[in-house]
């Protein structure tokens, strides 16, 4: 139960953050915050401070301008404190991390009474390391065999005249403690490649036996870490840290209470976070230049004992992976029937897909023999690192001296990366799948590689619940999960299957302050064209979209694929084009930046998008007053992750489409008219281009879960 101590804080803080802000309470906001703080609040621990008995898992719809990160914070915040926990805030966008920390939590530190600090966590990715750089920049570097034998493994040690005076200002600022290694914070904008050059992830980085380990950015910024009481990051940072265990490099999950902003896409990353791919000519073609390298690397450097022998064993190895690669490869190759299809972005994606996740037996032959030898190869770069890190400590008898050792090792590590990524790959894709569980989804892609194509081979689990299950609700001390967009069709059930959520968890949804009937106008108009019939609706569309979209003078008309939306665009007479920005053309920023230019210079602009312009995209006002949605959004029939799932569904009696794809069609076009109304001022209208919502039931049921906006059907 919780205290009437925390209790009486949290109001406090609530109030003297309205009184500050000279606002008003929202309904919704309160009913969030009492919902979280109750849940949250009440967690009862053992002698060592731990949650005892179920698990304390809390999820809150609550839509768009409810202030959510307000209401969680001024709940979860005091809860922590008070429990002696650390308070980890995720989200899936970059653009929602940045106006948390930059925003959001200054403004309730300064406004609400409460005392507490707090800092952004990012990979090692978004830091410069100190090592590469001082290597880029030493004199004598073209002469560094060993770098340039594994100049494809990223290290790239050719550095043109711009690339080198960009390397001597990042020394100078870290010098003149102008710059603190964090790319986010370097004061132009850096070039991916460029970047490349100067970072390192976990396989390369030798920790605390790196001589620059003091200054090193990385490390200063995860020790800030450890003395905050605030952590925002992001999903995939807090599913990396749970696959290792959890507090290894965010705290450890039991003294965790986690809030999960944008909720709705954990499970889609969870699936993703344990996915495996591998592109076999690409690999093959990497196990040619381990062979050579490793074989010249031992030429050049002759080595005795245990070291020179575990390198010597890697070529014959490599050569042998290389053979059953390529013989993988002409079995696809003979196998596929490759189909093209649209992923949500509207992509081509050619995909030959494993029905029920069977893999014929020959390929299934093939398969464990390389899961077999990148077993071996992976353990043999996993000795080879353990030997290169006891040189780096200077332990005698390796054979080789500590700054050899230092070179070798983001080498090695890499190499040992790759090895191992092949090897969980061929795991999962050979894995016999137990008749309790969901089975893994396996295919295999058509890919780019050069003037060549090559053939991906992938293994996914298709759904997150039992990970998440086993390694977070479970052993979190508390979560909570909101985001605008939790239910499907009025309900949690969609959640709870696909997030794994404890049967124990609560949930709940809070209203918006939105007034949907004054605000904005549904209409669903009579096209007199079925959208099962491509050529005939998007022929209707052309038709009728500028009449339907009027003097409106910014609009957003969204698609369910990329051929429609382009058949739309090259159906329009030329005045209308000219008024159309279309996605994929220029970045998605850049695209948006252009319409609002438009907007307020007063002339009429039009964004024609896919998927990613249904969510996460803010247009207020006369940025877009009209949202016109093409389709009911239902998932695109080949993806193979979601094929998979209503195999699995079907065979256990169920019924997919109503199970799976109805519920995910209402969640995406409740998103889409989320885009209309960004603040209380907004109006609008939104149009919505499928009859199958007024003459399917299922289309019923997708419009009675939409926001309540006043209705005009025709």
């Amino acid at each position: 139960m919780l205290s009437n101590e925390l209790k009486t804080g949290i109001q406090g803080a609530y109030s003297r953050f309205l009184e500050a802000k000279e606002l008003k309470p929202r309904y919704g906001q309160r009913l969030m915050i009492a919902e979280v703080a109750k849940v949250l609040g009440s967690i009862k621990v053992d002698e060592e401070g731990h949650r005892a008995g179920e698990p304390a898992v809390v999820a809150v719809e609550a839509g768009t301008g409810t202030g959510k990160t307000v209401a969680y914070s001024l709940a979860a915040i005091p809860v922590a404190k008070a429990a002696g926990k650390r308070l980890v805030i995720s989200t899936a966008t970059i653009a929602l991390q940045e106006q948390i920390v930059n925003k959001d939590l200054p403004d309730i530190l300064r406004n609400s009474g409460l005392n507490f600090s707090f800092t952004l966590a990012k990979g090692r990715g978004r830091y410069l390391c100190l090592s590469k750089l001082d290597l880029l920049l030493q004199e004598g570097q073209a002469q560094n065999s060993t770098a340039q034998l594994f100049a494809e493994e990223g290290f790239r040690i050719d550095v043109d005249e711009n690339g080198l005076q960009l390397l001597t200002q990042m020394m100078e600022r870290l010098a003149g403690n102008r710059w603190d290694g964090d790319r986010d914070s370097w004061s132009e904008a850096i070039e991916d490649a460029d970047w490349a050059r100067v970072t390192t992830d976990h396989s390369q980085c030798t920790n605390r036996r790196c001589p620059n380990f003091q200054q090193c950015a990385f490390y200063k910024a995860r020790e800030g870490m450890t003395k905050a009481d605030v952590i925002v990051t992001n999903h995939d940072m807090v599913l990396a840290d749970l696959a290792l265990g959890g507090g290894v490099v965010l705290p450890d999950p039991r003294d965790t209470l986690y809030i999960f902003d944008e909720g709705h896409h954990l499970p889609d990353k969870a699936i993703g976070h344990f996915a495996h791919s591998t592109r076999l000519r690409a690999t093959a073609d990497w196990l040619g230049q381990v062979e050579k390298n490793l074989t010249k690397l031992l030429a050049q450097h002759p080595l005795p004992g245990e070291l020179g022998r575990l390198i010597g064993a890697v070529p014959e190895l490599a050569r042998e992976l290389r053979t059953q690669q390529q013989f993988m490869f002409s079995a696809c190759e003979e196998l596929a029937d490759f189909r093209n299809g649209e992923d949500m972005e509207g992509r081509e994606r050619p995909r030959h897909r494993f029905v029920a996740g069977v893999v014929p037996e020959h390929l299934l032959e093939l398969a464990s023999e390389l899961k077999k030898g990148f077993a071996r190869l992976n353990d043999l770069f996993t000795r080879l690192a353990e030997m290169l890190k006891q040189a780096m400590d200077g332990e005698a008898g390796v054979g080789l001296g500590r700054q050899q050792a230092e070179e070798w090792y983001p080498l090695f590590g890499s190499l040992l990366a790759r090895a191992e990524g092949n090897w969980e790959l061929w795991c999962a894709f050979t894995a016999e799948d137990p008749d309790d569980r969901p089975p893994m989804a396996r295919w295999l892609s058509l890919a780019d590689s050069g003037s060549q194509f090559d053939i991906e081979v992938n293994a996914s689990p298709i759904l997150a619940a039992d990970t998440l299950r086993r390694t977070l609700w479970n052993v979190a001390y508390g979560a909570l999960l909101t985001s605008a967009t939790l239910t499907a069709l009025g309900s949690f059930e969609r959640l709870c299957m696909r997030a794994g959520l404890p049967k124990c968890a609560v949930t709940a949804v809070v209203p918006s302050p939105f007034l949907h009937a004054d605000a904005g106008v549904l209409r669903v108009p009579d096209l007199q064209a079925d959208p099962r019939d491509a050529l005939a609706h998007t022929a209707a569309i052309v038709r009728e979209l500028p009449a339907i979209l009027g003097a409106a003078r910014g609009s957003l008309v969204l698609f369910a694929s990329r051929k429609q939306m382009q058949g739309v665009f090259d159906g329009l007479e030329r005045e209308w084009r000219q008024r159309v920005l279309i996605q994929g053309n220029l970045s998605k920023q850049e695209t948006l930046n252009k319409h609002k230019r438009r907007v307020d210079d007063g002339e009429p602009s039009v964004l024609f998008g896919l998927a990613s312009f249904s969510e996460g995209v803010d247009l207020p006002g006369a940025y877009c007053e009209h949202v016109v949605i093409a389709k009911i959004p239902f998932a695109v029939p080949d993806d193979p992750v979601e094929a998979a799932l209503s195999e699995w569904i079907e065979a256990r009696g169920g019924n997919p489409f109503m199970e799976i794809s109805v519920p995910d069609a209402s969640l995406r076009l409740i998103q889409a008219c989320g885009r209309l109304l960004r603040t209380e001022e907004d109006r609008g209208t939104i149009t919505l281009l499928d009859r199958r919502l007024v003459t399917q039931r299922y289309g019923k049921a997708i419009l009675n879960a939409l926001p309540p906006f006043r209705r005009e059907i025709a």
